[in-house]
């Protein structure tokens, strides 16, 4: 019998997981809101840059429900302790697998849960700085370049996060796509400017998927294929690649997962 995990997760369309995901909050009361659409957008994007071997679908579903059990209220320390934990118990029972459910429950580190899965390393930068970003009752949002600073030096000081230099570079290349309008903001600025224009949550899907993404993704796409064409150059005939780009795109995977493991 197929199970809620068997239905969103063969499902490839992100589009798709989040109008899934929508309904089972409406319809079980759990956390869903536009910061989890703003952070799975994040992920989305160091996927595409960085190119890490991963299921990029899993953990994109991941990222709709891992904080399904949180609490959004700062003032309960029992609730922000034990929410993860709590949320892949209930995840469990919607049929996912252990291992889904101990990368959800590693988003952050009360739990206590060693070794970690290398995507909960992942989830864990991405909600750590994309909610740095956002404002909250008691602050204003902080600026792209403070919240890494924060994110390195306060929030995983005494941590080991194998993707925080990967994700700086990431950071640091995606601040540097400006969307002109009236004013030129980049593009982290600009998904803010959405998330806080846009009170729905359908409607911010809507203009984070069908208006956001697309240019972001040509830029992102145009700046690995120039990597690829840097690396790997050309062969004595300058008309010849020296490899497919298919082929060089899987020899970089490999690389980039070897750098970083080393």
């Amino acid at each position: 019998m197929e199970t809620f995990a068997d239905y969103i997760l063969e499902e490839k369309n992100l589009a798709s997981k989040m109008e899934i995901t929508y309904y089972l909050a409406k319809k079980k009361k759990i956390y869903f809101d536009k910061s989890t659409i703003f952070k799975t957008e994040i992920v989305r994007m160091f996927l595409n840059y960085a190119r890490i071997e991963v299921d990029k679908d899993f953990l994109l579903t991941a990222s709709l429900l891992c904080n399904c059990k949180k609490i959004d209220n700062a003032q309960e320390i029992e609730s922000i302790h034990t929410y993860a934990k709590k949320g892949a118990q209930y995840l469990e029972t919607l049929g996912f697998g252990k291992r889904f459910c101990k990368i959800c429950e590693e988003i952050n580190r009360y739990s206590k849960s060693n070794p970690r899965e290398k995507e909960s390393d992942i989830l864990e930068l991405v909600d750590q700085f994309g909610g740095m970003l956002l404002d909250r009752p008691e602050r204003i949002g902080f600026k792209p370049d403070e919240a890494l600073v924060l994110l390195e030096h306060r929030n995983l000081k005494n941590e080991d996060n194998r993707y925080l230099q990967l994700f700086k570079e990431f950071v640091n290349f995606i601040e540097k796509i400006h969307f002109s309008e009236l004013v030129n903001m980049t593009a982290l600025r600009k998904l803010v400017k959405i998330y806080n224009e846009t009170e729905e949550v359908t409607k911010f899907i809507e203009k984070v998927l069908y208006n956001y993404e697309p240019k972001v993704d040509r830029i992102i796409a145009k700046y690995t294929d120039n990597r690829i064409d840097e690396m790997f150059g050309k062969s004595e005939n300058p008309n010849r690649p020296l490899f497919s780009k298919q082929t060089a795109k899987k020899i970089m995977n490999h690389m980039d997962e070897k750098v970083i493991a080393d």
